[in-house]
């Protein structure tokens, strides 16, 4: 009889652009002794383009087919912090493998909250649009409902310093493994 897979212990952060899932995941993840990953960032290395380029040779949908297959790999493995893209939430097969994947953090941040934060970003591709407001406030109305079904745990963003920002999902992380521990699911 095969030994059982390992318990997959992935820290998944989700959430819309501007929320903090890089700048965040960056400082959580060593502090909780884990690999840090961003899909977004290690889909350009494997390019050698950024994604604005892959957009615009592939379209979104080759783009999403990309994170997916990218997703696939980097959940099967264990003891990392994984910040996905904004829609990688999109595709239900996605959303499958953030659930059976581990615990999935929405770092939720409001639209102005986003715009203040990428107010200078010319980077990515959805986000070119002549009023951001009204994109941002779109794709939060699609994605906002899918990010909670799928969420373990809600972060709310917070106008804090990001030392303190990164201390506070930190321990919200801790909390919550050490509840699901105890058989609390109440967080």
């Amino acid at each position: 009889m095969a030994p059982e897979p390992a318990e997959r212990d992935n820290i998944f952060l989700i959430g819309p652009m501007g929320s903090g899932k890089t700048t965040l995941g960056r400082r959580v993840a060593p502090a909780l002794g884990r690999e840090f990953i961003d899909l977004d960032e290690e889909l350009e290395k494997r390019c050698g383009v950024e994604v604005a380029v892959i957009f615009e040779i592939e379209g979104e949908a080759g783009f999403r087919d990309r994170e997916h297959a990218l997703l696939s790999e980097v959940a099967a493995g264990t003891g990392r912090v994984i910040a996905t893209g904004g829609g990688a939430v999109l595709r239900e097969d996605n959303r499958s493998l953030l659930r059976a994947g581990g615990l999935v953090v929405w770092l939720n941040a409001s639209v102005a909250q986003q715009l203040k934060r990428l107010e200078r970003d010319k980077r990515r591709p959805l986000l070119a649009a002549p009023d951001r407001r009204e994109r941002l406030t779109r794709m939060a109305e699609q994605r906002n409902p899918i990010y909670a079904e799928v969420a373990d745990v809600v972060f709310e963003s917070r106008n804090l310093p990001l030392h303190r920002m990164a201390q506070a999902l930190e321990q919200t992380i801790r909390n919550h493994r050490r509840d699901r521990r105890r058989g609390d699911d109440r967080t």
